[in-house]
C-alpha cells in the first residue's frame, strides 16, 4: 500500500498566540503533554513497523510540535526508515535547528510559517537561511492579511530564490481582484487559496490513498470529515479504503483541497505535496478568479 497519513495528536499548546489562528490554544498540563508524547510514540512505532507499505507522513499539530523533543525525535527516526517516502511537519520554526543534523534530509521536510508580531523578522529569516545552508527541504509561508503584505514582500526578496513562498488566504477575509493580484505577484498559486473550492460530490484521494489519524488511532478520510473509517492500530481502516467523493459543500484548506482530483495540484506539487513545494517555479495560467 502507498499511503499518505496526516497525523494530529492531542497537543494544543503553542509558544505563539496569533489572533488569526483558527486553533484554540491553551497551556497543556504535564499530563496532557505526557498523553501527547505517548500517542506520538505509539504512532511512530506503528509507522516504523509497516515495512510492507510505502508511507508519506505529515504532522499537523494544533500547537507547535518542534518545541517538544518527542516530535523532533519522531521526525528523525522516521526519516531514516527505507519505507518512509516523506516525513514532514507544519511549524512556526521557533525551535532550534541542530537536531536536523541527525535526520535523513532526503526524506525529511518542513512546512514553515512566518507569523509577524510573534517573532522578529530577522530571527525568522535567519532560521530560514540556516535551513537552506543545511540542505533541508522546506517551504515558507504567511497568512495573507493586509498588515502582512510588507513582511511577505521582504521575505520574497530575502529568501533564497529556490524557496517557495506560499500565501494562505486569511480565514473570513475577502479579496478584491486588485488585492488578490498583489498576493499572486508573490505566490502565483494564491488563486487556489483565495476562495473555497466547491467539492461536493467530486472525487478526492482522501479515504482511498490519504487518511487522517488522531491520537487515539481513529482514522478519518481527512481532518474535515468527521465520519470514521476504523482504527489504525487494529487495522480495521484498511477495509474501508476506497475511492470516495467529497461529502462537504466546499473545501477551503490547502491540506484538504490539494487532494481533490479535479484540481491539478498533485502535478503542481509532484514530489512535494506534503511539504508544499512545487515541482517547478509555480505559474497558474487559466486558474479562474473564483478558484
Amino acid at each position: 500500500m502507498d499511503l499518505t497519513i496526516l497525523y494530529r495528536g492531542p497537543l494544543a499548546s503553542c509558544d505563539y498566540d496569533c489572533p488569526y489562528c483558527p486553533f484554540a490554544k491553551h497551556r497543556d498540563s504535564r499530563a496532557q503533554l505526557a498523553a501527547d508524547r505517548a500517542a506520538l510514540e505509539r504512532f511512530t512505532a506503528w509507522a516504523a513497523g509497516q515495512r510492507g507499505d510505502r508511507l508519506s507522513l505529515l504532522f499537523t499539530p494544533w500547537g507547535e510540535g518542534l518545541v517538544r523533543s518527542w516530535y523532533r525525535r519522531a521526525l528523525v527516526e522516521l526519516s531514516r526508515l527505507p519505507h518512509i517516502r516523506r516525513v514532514a511537519i507544519q511549524t512556526n520554526l521557533s525551535c532550534r535547528t541542530d537536531w536536523l543534523d541527525t535526520a535523513d534530509l532526503d526524506t525529511l521536510a518542513l512546512w514553515c510559517t512566518f507569523h509577524p508580531g510573534q517573532t522578529p523578522y530577522d530571527r525568522f529569516l535567519a532560521k530560514c537561511r540556516d535551513l537552506a545552508a543545511r540542505g533541508v527541504r522546506h517551504s515558507v509561508g504567511i497568512v495573507g492579511l493586509p498588515e502582512h503584505l510588507e513582511a511577505a514582500c521582504r521575505l520574497r526578496e530575502d529568501l533564497p530564490s529556490p524557496v517557495y513562498l506560499w500565501v494562505n488566504a486569511a480565514e473570513g477575509h475577502s479579496y478584491t481582484d486588485a488585492e488578490a493580484d498583489r498576493w499572486t505577484a508573490l505566490d502565483p498559486l494564491f488563486p487556489y487559496s483565495r476562495r473555497p473550492h466547491r467539492s461536493a460530490g467530486l472525487p478526492c484521494r482522501t479515504g482511498e490513498s490519504v487518511i487522517s489519524v488522531d491520537g487515539e488511532g481513529t482514522v478519518r478520510r481527512c481532518h474535515f470529515v468527521r465520519s470514521e473509517l476504523g482504527n489504525l492500530y487494529d487495522g480495521s481502516f484498511r477495509r474501508a479504503l476506497r475511492p470516495r467523493a467529497c461529502p462537504l459543500a466546499v473545501c477551503d484548506c490547502h491540506i484538504g483541497y490539494v487532494h481533490l482530483e479535479t484540481l491539478p495540484l498533485y502535478d503542481v506539487f509532484a514530489g512535494g505535496v506534503l511539504e508544499r513545494i512545487p515541482a517547478a517555479p509555480p505559474s497558474v495560467p487559466g486558474v479562474p478568479r473564483d478558484g
